[in-house]
């Protein structure tokens, strides 16, 4: 399968949350964990990279 990279800023990714939230669970579960999961170790790189400018 093919990827590719979208960018979101984090209202956008939380509104892209909350309608798959809407949607039957077993469907879209998987989904909401993968963003969920590349959300969290993104905005870490980012605080770790602030940090280190500090």
């Amino acid at each position: 399968m093919k990827e590719i990279t979208l960018t979101f800023s984090l209202d956008e990714i939380n509104t892209v949350l909350e309608a798959l939230g809407g949607k039957s669970y077993v469907s879209v579960f998987a989904l909401i964990e993968k963003i969920q999961a590349q959300a969290q170790a993104q905005l870490a790189n980012s605080e770790a990279s602030e940090e280190q400018k500090a």
